[in-house]
């Protein structure tokens, strides 16, 4: 065997910001319009392109005018959604991709998507190169491409000279303070140290060249150990299709052999393994998005598998060849899917679900950073057993009171459960968003738990008395109210307009049941000892919360967590009974 056969191809992701320009720029590789082709020119799923020396050859004559002797036999390229979720593709002992394009348009620059996926390359330590995407937008921008990309922008008109490096070197600035260094390519000489940026066109191809350049450099100089081929098969699960009421399941082999009739061994997220023999193998064109069958594929390389048995898999997960070592194989994967998701679970917080084991380690991950623990996780849709988790929270700690959902559904049942709960689901199909979301949640919720322990047992409200509704004048009196703001429970003391003392509230009624609580627009029946309605209110319409001097203090200090009505009723309150 060759050298170069024992080579594989080095995993390639390209990722960034929604709408930077990632798959256009595959487009410019592959000569394709997939980006024509999606729901609003956005990805919506991982796709890989196999992109074989001969094409990389004919796209970059820089190779054969250069230094760089070419091992490798092309590039898997892997072109994912925005979100960090799809960066986060995992292999046991680190990222799948070897190597990534990080798109950013130059125009625009570094956006909480591309924040984002910087973190995850950072934590997975994925070298990167980042394509500084759409320099043809930079106003007066020439693009001669017969020039190579050095000598255009050296030699750019003034006016379109000073708007890239203005926008050049913000990005540089930015990038400092996400903790890397960085310069154009042609001025780095330890790739080591600095990440190197490739100003590019995808709509003119104009800096594609380098850019494929500068992968073969850094593929042949850093990556030859990593791209040995191993012996045995292994890969990860991308997700499950459907055609033709036949489910195949597409996939990444990243080392090894796979032949048609090979068991394989499938991890799922409790560290189990299910086995199932592969009855139809296919894979995916050079520089295509199609399938042809094969009795045998080499690592790496873009799959489609039909399963002799039907199985519940979860994407993202492992799998690898079978050699009937059942034991060593559930041991391997509890160790790297099951030990991996629980050293991030705490005996405290939220409950986690999302689409794949990549985008849920790549939630925990993110959550991590922003310091929310997470109580339990799950791939697949948000379920009765997560109402039930989420239930338990709301007694502990309300604000753990929530579920997430990162591109997954809410089954109905669930939904039928958590109606009238505390419970809250947050569900979204981009990181960034879900995460704010949360956030906010969660800091509305403990603005809420502190404003209650300030009120304590007393609460602000403003009744208006329904006198049409008056159902005993004494011993107690019961009465109808109208709530006109805040809110009232029972043991809440009363007053007039002019500061007399009207009683306390024994039991509040609606709709013929005792409630805890009684909020604005509600009209209610309320119980009140020692009170004489007939002789004592004759002459009111309104009530109000009679608290102490202490209290109306307390809450003047803290107005930051009331709300505008109840800042209205606080402002009434102490107009009628001074704080002294």
């Amino acid at each position: 065997m060759t050298n170069k056969a024992k080579i594989r191809q080095p995993i390639v992701t390209v990722c960034g910001h929604v709408d930077h320009g990632k798959t256009s720029l595959l487009d410019s590789l592959r000569e394709s319009t997939v980006t024509e082709g999606e729901a609003g020119g956005i990805t919506q799923k991982i796709s890989f392109t196999s992109y074989p020396l001969e094409q990389l050859r004919r796209a970059c004559p820089l190779i054969e005018t250069s230094k760089i002797k070419l091992n490798i036999p092309g590039f898997l390229f892997i072109d994912t959604p925005g979100h960090a979720a799809f960066t986060n593709l995992r292999k046991r002992g680190g990222s799948l991709a070897d190597l990534a394009i990080l798109v950013i348009d130059i125009n625009e620059g570094i956006k909480p998507q591309t924040a984002e996926v910087i973190q995850i390359l950072k934590i997975n330590k994925t070298p990167f190169i980042i394509a500084l995407n759409k320099i043809d937008r930079i106003s007066g921008w020439t693009n001669d491409l017969k020039k190579g990309l050095k000598e255009s922008i050296e030699s750019q008109p003034l006016n379109a000279k000073q708007e890239f490096e203005e926008k050049f070197y913000t990005l540089i600035g930015s990038l400092n303070n996400h903790g890397f260094d960085s310069d154009l390519y042609f001025n780095i000489s330890d790739f080591t140290k600095k990440i190197a940026l490739v100003p590019c066109s995808a709509k003119t191809k104009q800096g594609i060249p380098e850019l494929l350049m500068m992968l073969c450099g850094l593929s042949e100089k850093y990556l030859s150990d990593r791209l040995k081929l191993g012996e045995d098969a292994k890969g990860v699960i991308l997700e499950i299709k459907k055609e033709k009421s036949i489910n195949y399941t597409e996939a990444i082999l990243y080392d090894g052999e796979l032949s048609k009739n090979d068991e394989i061994a499938i991890a799922n997220l409790d560290g189990d393994i299910s086995i199932n023999r592969i009855r139809v193998l296919e894979e995916i064109l050079p520089l295509g998005l199609k399938f042809q069958p094969k009795e045998k594929v080499i690592a790496a390389t873009g799959l489609r598998i039909q399963l002799a048995e039907k199985a519940d898999i979860t994407p993202g997960m492992p799998f690898t060849i079978f050699k009937n070592n059942k034991e060593e194989l559930k041991s391997q994967f509890k160790k790297e899917v099951s030990d991996t998701i629980s050293s991030s679970l705490s005996k405290n917080g939220i409950i986690v679900k999302a689409d794949s084991l990549g985008s849920l380690e790549a939630l925990l991950v993110i959550l991590k950073q922003e310091n929310i623990p997470v109580v339990k996780v799950g791939v697949g849709e948000i379920n009765k057993s997560d109402i039930a988790s989420a239930k338990a929270n709301e007694t502990i700690n309300e604000i753990d009171a929530v579920i997430i959902g990162f591109n997954v559904q809410t089954d109905e049942e669930a939904k039928t459960l958590v109606s009238g709960t505390k419970i809250k689901i947050i569900t979204e199909e981009v990181v960034y968003k879900l995460i704010e979301r949360l956030v906010e949640f969660r800091n509305e919720k403990r603005k809420e738990i502190e404003k209650q322990k300030l009120l304590g047992l007393t609460s602000l409200f403003k009744l208006k008395i329904l006198k049409q509704y008056v159902f005993r004048n004494t011993k107690p009196a019961i009465f109808g109210v109208k709530i006109e703001a805040g809110k009232l429970i029972p043991e809440a003391f009363l007053m007039d307009d002019k500061g007399e003392k009207i009683g306390r509230v024994k039991n509040i009624q609606s709709e013929n049941k005792s409630v805890q609580e009684a909020t604005e627009g509600m009209e209610i029946a309320i119980s009140v000892p020692g009170l004489n309605v007939e002789r004592q209110l004759k002459d009111s319409e309104f009530l109000y919360s009679d608290i102490t001097s202490t209290q109306l203090k307390t809450l003047q200090k803290n107005k930051d967590w009331l709300t505008s009505k109840e800042l209205q009723i606080l402002q009434k309150v102490s107009e009628i009974k001074p704080a002294k």
